[in-house]
């Protein structure tokens, strides 16, 4: 049997989006028949022990802390990982190191992988430093920006074969000179064995949410400046004219948290927008239940235009109806007036109109949900997709195989 060493920033039971990828990619190759487990880096914050197993998964700790001015404690991070990494395979020897962003993971894996004669695969979930710009925490130019960039060049450059989750992350390390045949692609997905049959109304929650009769617009993530949740605040007002039962339903949490109370409170809409706080990830459903439309206002930026998030992909599996900002991450995802409804980003008027037409189209709901969910389910749906990956695997196992790389993309 195959064994697969998965190279992590953190895991479960944490709870991110980070963590539900990386969830649902190893359960899909048990599910294929492959041997995995997952290592974390420094990085992991939760208190546990040193092997844990979680949902079934087995997950190892890198032990240690790494101090230091910034750039000498990344070094001693990557250091960490990868001497945990080279002590793992003393029990457990793995027949490929998967490394999974950021580059951090990705340069551990590639010094293990080198010392062990072990083949890696690195996989760019995102650009970490136009994360960290769309977090407000860097900025485009400056030298961490740069530094982080540099060390994702670096670990590719050191793989032997990389995944990104989508074409315009591929498209950009096609432009930085990196061979289009050496990258792969495995999109965002759903589990569908979690999200297959949307869940009933709760009316009891919807009473005490005060969503009324509706119609509810919904969003359901972390509060971060790049999702332009404050756009869709400011629309509002404007869809209140043209549907006054509106509300806004605004599950989660994070940095812009305060701000968008603010916002809100100071709003001519305010009744109308209902903030719960964030919630478990075991009663996500209940609040997809409540909605009709949920809206991903994402600004324009780098990080927005080269990732495709996972959010519209888990509301169209829940059938719901997508209204999201009309940019590249986006468009990989939902075509407009087909799949879902894409507005100009960073307008709020624009969502406003998009949400109201696509409120006043009730009698095209059903086909828009269907076609949403068969999307899903043909391009999006982790068991099958999860067979890209075998590809690589083989095709790096096996040297003298006749099977391109380049089939997984």
């Amino acid at each position: 049997m195959t064994r697969i060493l998965h190279v992590l920033d953190h895991s479960l039971p944490l709870h991110s989006g980070y963590t539900f990828r990386t969830r649902a990619i190893l359960k899909a190759q048990q599910a294929a028949g492959l041997e995995v487990r997952g290592i974390t880096g420094l990085r992991h914050s939760a208190d546990g022990p040193s092997e844990e197993e979680v949902d079934g998964l087995t997950f190892h700790r890198t032990p240690g802390k790494a101090e230091g001015p910034a750039g000498l404690k990344e070094w001693r991070e990557i250091g960490a990982l990868t001497d945990a990494i080279v002590a793992l395979t003393q029990e457990w020897r793995p027949d490929v190191l998967h490394a999974h962003s950021p580059a951090l993971d990705g340069l551990a894996a590639v010094r293990a992988g080198k010392k062990l004669g072990i083949p890696v695969v690195y996989e760019i979930r995102a650009f970490w430093e136009d994360a960290a710009v769309g977090n407000l925490t860097s900025r485009e130019g400056s030298l961490k920006y740069r530094l982080t960039r540099q060390l994702e060049n670096i670990a590719v450059s050191g793989a032997d074969h990389v995944m990104t989750i989508c074409q315009g992350l591929k498209d950009d390390l096609v432009s930085r000179g990196v061979s289009p045949d050496k990258i792969g692609i495995m999109p965002n997905g759903v589990d569908l064995t979690m999200f297959g049959e949307p869940a009933v109304r709760d009316d009891a929650l919807a009473e005490e949410l005060g969503v009324g009769s509706g119609p509810v617009i919904g969003f359901i993530g972390s509060f971060y400046d790049y999702e332009g949740l404050d756009d869709l605040i400011a629309a509002m007002p404007m869809l209140i004219e043209r549907h006054p039962g509106a509300r806004l339903l605004m599950v989660g949490g994070g940095p812009m948290e305060e701000a968008l109370k603010a916002q809100a409170a100071a709003s001519s809409a305010r009744n109308a927008i209902i903030f719960t706080g964030r919630v478990p990830h075991s009663e996500v459903e209940r609040f997809y239940a409540l909605t009709d439309v949920m809206a991903y206002p994402r600004k324009k930026s780098r990080l927005t235009d080269l990732v495709t998030p996972l959010k519209p992909l888990e509301a169209m599996a829940q059938m719901k109806l997508v209204a999201a900002s009309d940019v590249g991450g986006h468009r990989e995802l939902v075509t407009h007036n087909d799949t879902g409804m894409l507005f100009t980003p960073d307008d709020p008027a624009a969502c406003a109109v998009a949400l109201a037409d696509l409120i006043d189209q009730r009698s095209d709901w059903h086909a828009f949900r269907a076609r949403g969910k068969v999307h899903v389910r043909d391009n999006h749906d982790w068991h099958r997709n999860a067979q890209r990956y075998q590809v690589v695997y083989q095709t790096l196992l096996e040297p003298k195989s006749n099977s391109p790389i380049s089939a997984a993309a």
